[in-house]
């Protein structure tokens, strides 16, 4: 069993943490996994199932419910193939893993959220606006499902 200690670690650790299990339940599932050497498109890896077929991943590390978000520029939600693995770490647990995808940002409600700022500095941007209120609605997006409906589906 890992160490569960998680407020010890440091954003970066975390991070890395997130990306190693994330990548670890998709090899449990039989999916090749390959990592990049450089994040600057906003996708931390690429998983390739039985047929051939790739999967973008980008990879959130949280500690705590709170609004996550990707750039607009980097976040292409018209593209079935791409992939936000959400991990949500509680001390003592082993991470709550979610795999949503980026096509589910097409039909915002109060969990997925799409900001554009207009007339301000920030960045346009899709978020999840995670709070106890929209836990139900992260609940259709567990990994385990999500990657089983995936394999079902001969993606």
């Amino acid at each position: 069993m890992p160490n569960t200690n998680w407020s010890k670690l440091n954003n970066l650790q975390l991070g890395r943490y997130g990306e190693y299990y994330a990548k670890m339940e998709f090899a449990s599932y039989g999916f090749e996994v390959y990592t990049s050497e450089v994040d600057d498109h906003g996708i931390d890896f690429i998983v390739k199932n039985k047929n051939g077929r790739f999967l973008e991943i980008q990879v959130k590390s949280i500690r705590q419910t709170n609004y996550v978000f990707m750039q607009k520029e980097k976040w292409n939600i018209n593209n079935s193939d791409v992939y936000l693995a959400l991990l949500l770490f509680k001390d003592g647990n082993l991470p709550e893993a979610y795999l949503i995808p980026a096509s589910a940002w097409k039909n915002p409600n109060p969990l997925i959220c799409d900001k554009d700022y207009e007339g301000l500095k920030s960045k346009a941007e899709y978020g999840l606006n995670l709070s106890k209120k929209n836990m139900p609605l992260l609940q259709l997006y567990k990994i385990e499902d999500i990657i089983l409906s995936l394999l079902g589906s001969n993606i």
